[in-house]
């Protein structure tokens, strides 16, 4: 049970998600032995309670780079539209076609990087509200054991 929580312990120390944890005082006089007793105790109550795990979602790795496709597909789209508006403009097709497609990589690309800082937003502010969920069942069964909990 101790390497359990030892390892536990240390996997979510190297969370940023970890940084939420709750500084716990003892109220009543309890032990140090009490007290890594009852937070082992804690751990395990909040985790059954709210079926989070906090080595889990500290695990959880960020959403993955989005493919090339984006730039592909915006590259080919803008050599279509380069083309059409090479020829009319200036009867030279291909030279718009290249213009078009340089341009379209480039907007696929911002689309992209967009597109994925959005993602890791959503994934951190997700995983930060499970932890606060995990955190506020821990701090009221360490209350409950006569601990002050910051």
């Amino acid at each position: 049970m101790k390497t359990l929580l030892l390892t536990a312990t240390l996997a979510l120390s190297c969370s940023p998600a970890f940084a939420a944890k709750p500084a716990v005082y003892p109220a009543h006089g309890q032990s140090a032995s009490k007290q890594s007793q009852d937070d082992g105790a804690c751990y395990a109550w909040a985790k059954q309670n709210t079926g989070i795990d906090p080595v889990v979602v500290a695990g959880i790795p960020p959403p993955p780079q989005g493919p090339a496709g984006a730039r592909v597909g915006g590259a080919a789209r803008g050599a279509a539209a380069g083309a059409l508006i090479g020829d009319v403009n200036h009867n030279d097709p291909g030279h718009g076609a290249a213009v078009g497609a340089t341009a379209g990589a480039l907007a696929g690309g911002v689309r992209s990087r967009r597109q994925h800082a959005a993602q890791a937003q959503n994934a951190q502010a997700s995983q930060q509200a499970e932890m606060n969920t995990y955190w506020r069942a821990y701090d009221a069964c360490m209350q409950g054991r006569g601990y002050t909990v910051q």
